[in-house]
């Protein structure tokens, strides 16, 4: 089974949103981490309760914060879309979804950019199916 990484700078939103609706979505099919440079205290308090909300996922049952060198090496990996910033993981990203960060933002940008992240996911999930 593929090991698929998502990569942000703190490991806090985005990258735990992926990972939770990979594990969600693509649990028969690969692996779900995610990842950063750096790591903050606790996952985004925004995306925990819209994650609950959306899809009854809690995210901080089993995730937390955790910088590169404290997952697998991993087949594939994703930046959720960093910008300039982009950490440098130790090789090349095989994709780059390029998702604006929603921290600070009001409910309805952060459900957009959870929904485009469940696309995303989806679309990996057929891809690595007809492989």
């Amino acid at each position: 089974m593929k090991k698929v990484a998502f990569i942000c700078v703190h490991n806090s939103c985005r990258s735990q949103i992926a990972e939770a609706l990979g594990k969600h979505f693509g649990g028969g099919v690969f692996e779900s981490y995610s990842a950063g440079t750096e790591t903050k205290p606790q996952i985004n308090q925004d995306a925990v309760r819209l994650m609950k909300q959306l899809y009854g996922i809690d995210m901080e049952l089993i995730q937390y914060s955790k910088t590169i060198s404290d997952i697998p090496d991993v087949d594939i990996a994703v930046s959720m879309g960093c910008g300039v910033a982009c950490p440098y993981i130790g090789r090349a990203f095989d994709d780059d979804w390029g998702l604006p960060d929603p921290t600070g933002e009001c409910d309805e940008v952060f459900i957009e950019t959870i929904k485009e992240i469940e696309n995303k996911i989806l679309e990996l999930v057929n891809k690595l199916k007809s492989m």
